[in-house]
């Protein structure tokens, strides 16, 4: 029960505002493309038992990961936590998610009281291992992926443990990067522990107690009241990965979400096996995906906290695509999430008509380019690349923008660019690419990339090639993914969704993420706005009469009769 409605929501407000500070620290002083302009990292507080209490608006499958991590780190330091220490981990086995997202965690004391922790997830540039980027889709064990750090001190009550850190320095191809964004995460858990100290001396360190317990409550009063607009039952859906990268697929995620007083259960039983690639995600990543989905669908300002969380459960297989076991290759496991939201999404559908979309582009995709110089020294660039929403019950799907679960940036051109290794020949939407409804799915987005450099390995990761996003309520599905070699010229070549190669000086290539799916009866979508789109670019005008069944005149208005005529023999 909330006691006194002014301070809790004071306080609600200011510390997810703490949190959002630690955000804007890393963005302001992180150092790699990844991490300052695509933004792939996370911020969260926790209090003394290691329960997430504030998320900042960041990355939605990073966030829900942060309790295992925790977990991790009160077994393993729990009675010897000291002020001024610093916690780092990776390994997916104790804690982490993948290699390249390295947590650091740093307890907050107040005298010699632990208020809680300030918790940073960054996406780093390169963590080692064979290929630049640390995520090639193609490793086969996490011991070729790059370095593992179980849960560690690295900074020993205010001590930096200069060993430690250079042994992982001198295992990346980027040191400097690498330490530079980290830096950036220990300023940002400074900036956290200082707001949360900030607090206790507000609101007493009872009354902070006291505060925590009352939001963690609220969440999960939220989140079981939205709940119970929805009709008890289990609900089930399967959606796919494309293939596993090393030839084997289709790679299917079967979730039954049941519905009832006690909460939501989410039963992935009959999900993929672990695969031989580096698809394999953590059960913590598998949690966190499911949060993701669930809180969209919801559409409300709920929180996000440990007490979201309660009302959760899951059956998770063991040896799954879903929870992998050692030494499973976790690099690529992004798309897993993606896949999940999605198949959550699905079974949502029919529960929340009125709110769930249809499928977007199925995860940011993304290209890893390493570029090795005379001296040894390797350059690692990142284009992430998002596409698509998938239409809405009530609006169209949104172009250009990161899928629920990432909350990621598209690299800008100028930072692919300044580097001069790569050329940026073409950014853009395609048209036809949204797919067909009364709502229409978001476009395709493309980017047209010439290598300068006299060699550079690529790792590129895409999907959505073979089983498009879907739609709903009859709407169409979206367009597919696309990579291709020299397109248009005499060497043009289609290639696979998560290639490896390595490129040469003049090498073309053309990305294209796929489309977003409709949402409705295309045929019922108002003519002016299927006018609008053909104005703007975004539908051809065969697509126009070929999806929507309007006829554009020679004038440029909506031939009225004509597109009666397309019409009504389809309905």
């Amino acid at each position: 029960m909330i006691r006194d409605a002014v301070t809790f929501e004071v306080f609600r407000n200011a510390v997810t505002g703490v949190a959002d500070e630690m955000a804007i620290t890393i963005v302001r002083t992180a150092h790699s493309q990844i991490v300052a302009s695509s933004m792939d990292f996370s911020a969260a507080l926790c209090d003394a038992g290691g329960r997430v209490i504030a998320q900042a608006n960041t990355c939605p499958v990073h966030l829900g990961s942060i309790p295992d991590a925790m977990d991790a780190v009160l077994a393993e330091f729990g009675a010897s936590i000291r002020p001024g220490d610093v916690y780092l981990l990776n390994d997916p086995s104790r804690g982490g998610m993948h290699l390249p997202d390295i947590f650091a965690v740093a307890p907050v004391f107040a005298d010699a009281d632990l208020l809680g922790f300030a918790v940073t997830v960054v996406n780093h540039a390169d963590v080692g291992g064979w290929v630049a980027g640390s995520m090639a889709v193609q490793s086969t064990s996490i011991f070729a992926e790059g370095v593992q750090i179980p849960p560690s001190r690295l900074v020993d009550a205010g001590k930096l443990n200069e060993t430690f850190l250079t042994v992982v320095l001198r295992n990346v191809r980027e040191p400097e990067l690498l330490r530079g964004d980290l830096e950036a995460q220990l300023a940002a858990c400074h900036a956290g522990a200082e707001g949360l100290r900030a607090l206790a001396v507000r609101h007493g360190a009872g009354g902070l107690t006291g505060l925590v317990e009352e939001l963690l409550d609220y969440s999960e009063a939220l989140l079981r009241t939205a709940l119970a607009e929805a009709v008890p039952g289990s609900y089930e859906f399967t959606d796919h990965i494309d293939d596993d990268g090393l030839g084997s697929g289709p790679i299917p995620f079967r979730v039954k979400v049941t519905l009832s007083d006690a909460g939501i259960e989410l039963d992935f039983t009959g999900s993929s096996a672990q695969v031989a690639s580096a698809l394999n995600a953590t059960a913590s990543f598998t949690r966190s995906a499911s949060y993701a989905a669930v809180q969209g669908a919801l559409a409300r300002d709920i929180p996000a906290n440990s007490g979201f969380y309660r009302p959760f459960t899951f059956v998770i297989p063991e040896a799954s695509i879903l929870d992998g076991r050692r030494p499973a290759a976790r690099g690529a496991r992004g798309l897993v999430a993606y896949r999940i939201i999605d198949a959550v999404l699905g079974a949502l559908a029919p529960v929340f008509p009125d709110r769930v979309p249809a499928a977007g582009d199925g995860g940011p995709d993304s290209m890893a380019i390493g570029v090795t110089g005379a001296d040894g020294h390797t350059v690692v660039l990142w284009d992430i690349l998002c596409g698509a929403w998938g239409a809405r019950p009530d609006r169209d799907g949104v172009d250009g923008i990161s899928p629920l679960g990432a909350n990621l940036a598209n690299t800008p051109v100028e930072e692919l660019e300044r580097s001069g290794h790569v050329r940026i020949d073409g950014y853009g939407y395609l048209p036809d690419t949204g797919g067909a409804g009364r709502f229409r799915g978001g476009l395709a987005t493309f980017r047209d990339l010439t290598v300068l450099a006299p060699e550079a390995s690529v790792q590129i990761r895409s999907d959505r090639r073979e089983f498009l996003p879907y739609g709903l309520a009859g709407g169409a599905q979206g367009t597919p993914s696309l990579n291709v070699l020299d397109p248009g010229g005499p060497g043009e070549r289609v290639l696979s969704s998560k290639p490896h190669l390595v490129m040469t000086a003049g090498t073309r290539h053309r990305h294209v993420t796929a489309g977003g799916g409709g949402h409705g009866d295309p045929f019922t979508r108002d003519p002016q706005r299927v006018l609008d789109d053909v104005l703007e670019g975004k539908v051809t005008h065969e697509g126009a009469t070929r999806d929507y069944g309007v006829a554009i005149a020679a004038d440029g208005t909506v031939d009225h009769t004509a597109t009666s005529a397309l019409r009504e023999p389809v309905r």
